[in-house]
């Protein structure tokens, strides 16, 4: 059985690579989770606070997220949402350009050859590890039991 301090490590490697390329765009993670959000969003929901909820994160962080793709050119805002609290963003042809170097599509393509087993076991081994890492779960491994 392989051990999961090696598997832990080959997680950690992808990662760390994923940053590197992702920064090589001057870009940090939550930058291009940001682009790929809007990107791929149903419209109405391409906003800073639907970002927010769907990243599970402050509007505070994300609205500076926003903020600093705007100033880089790669999203701009296209006007009122709803009730006119909240703006729809878009991305820029600048920002369309920018995603076709998006360093998970080389993920996506060494995934591709897995069959529908594969990428089941896959799928389910990454939920549990996401899970893992959210900061509800850490509390409750800190709690005293008992």
């Amino acid at each position: 059985m392989i051990p999961t301090t090696d598997l832990a490590s080959q997680l950690e490697q992808i990662a760390r690579r994923l940053h590197s390329q992702g920064y090589a765009s001057n870009l940090f993670p939550a930058q291009w989770a940001a682009l790929r959000y809007i990107h791929s969003a149903p419209v109405p929901l391409r906003t800073a606070i639907d970002l927010a909820r769907f990243q599970g994160l402050a509007s505070g962080a994300v609205a500076r997220t926003v903020r600093t793709l705007i100033t880089k050119g790669y999203v701009t805002k296209l006007g009122s949402v709803g009730r006119g609290r909240a703006e729809e963003l878009g991305l820029t042809d600048r920002g369309r350009a920018l995603l076709k170097k998006d360093p998970l599509q080389r993920i996506c393509e060494a995934l591709e050859p897995l069959d529908e087993d594969s990428r089941k076991c896959l799928a389910e081994g990454l939920d549990i590890v996401i899970r893992s890492t959210r900061p509800d779960q850490a509390a409750d491994k800190t709690e005293p039991t008992g």
